[in-house]
């Protein structure tokens, strides 16, 4: 009977006790982390971002008109050879 209790004391929660009894301080431990994290970020002025805003905007726009001339130019490519067959 005394190895019986001594078996007992030793043996380890099952994994659901032992992933809840840690969570809570892993999840503070996460939340501070990122806390800690977001204060050494530098934040662009709103001048930065809405000069790179606009950056992006003539980019997207200058690529889209290529496309789109690639686009026409081929349309009118396979119209002439369908055209000559």
């Amino acid at each position: 009977m005394a190895k019986d209790k001594s078996s007992k004391q030793n043996k380890k929660p099952n994994a659901f006790v032992r992933f809840f009894s840690n969570a809570g301080k892993k999840t503070a431990g996460f939340f501070k982390g990122i806390a800690y994290e977001v204060k050494k970020v530098t934040w662009p002025t709103r001048k930065q971002v809405i000069s790179n805003t606009l950056s992006v905007f003539a980019f997207c726009l200058a690529i889209g008109i290529v496309i789109w001339l690639a686009d026409a130019g081929l349309e009118e490519l396979l119209r002439l050879i369908s055209k000559g067959s």
